[in-house]
């Protein structure tokens, strides 16, 4: 499980750098996600939603600025 942690926490950099655009987390996986996620700084930019079947999907919020580029 630590190896999923660290997945997660390369993915979460990741995706506040904009390498990747989102990150889908299966039910499954939820609880090693939410740990990366609360020891992530900007993790207050990250936001999900929801699909069916539990995916949630998350993006990496941007300013308005970081959006014109």
């Amino acid at each position: 499980m630590a190896e999923e942690n660290q997945d997660y926490n390369q993915l979460l950099e990741k995706l506040e750098s904009g390498e990747i655009e989102k990150i889908e987390v299966k039910p499954e996986s939820f609880m090693a996600f939410q740990t990366a996620y609360m020891n992530f700084d900007h993790r207050k930019r990250v936001v999900g939603s929801a699909t069916e079947g539990g995916v949630i999907t998350y993006v990496y919020e941007r300013d308005d600025k970081q959006k014109n580029s």
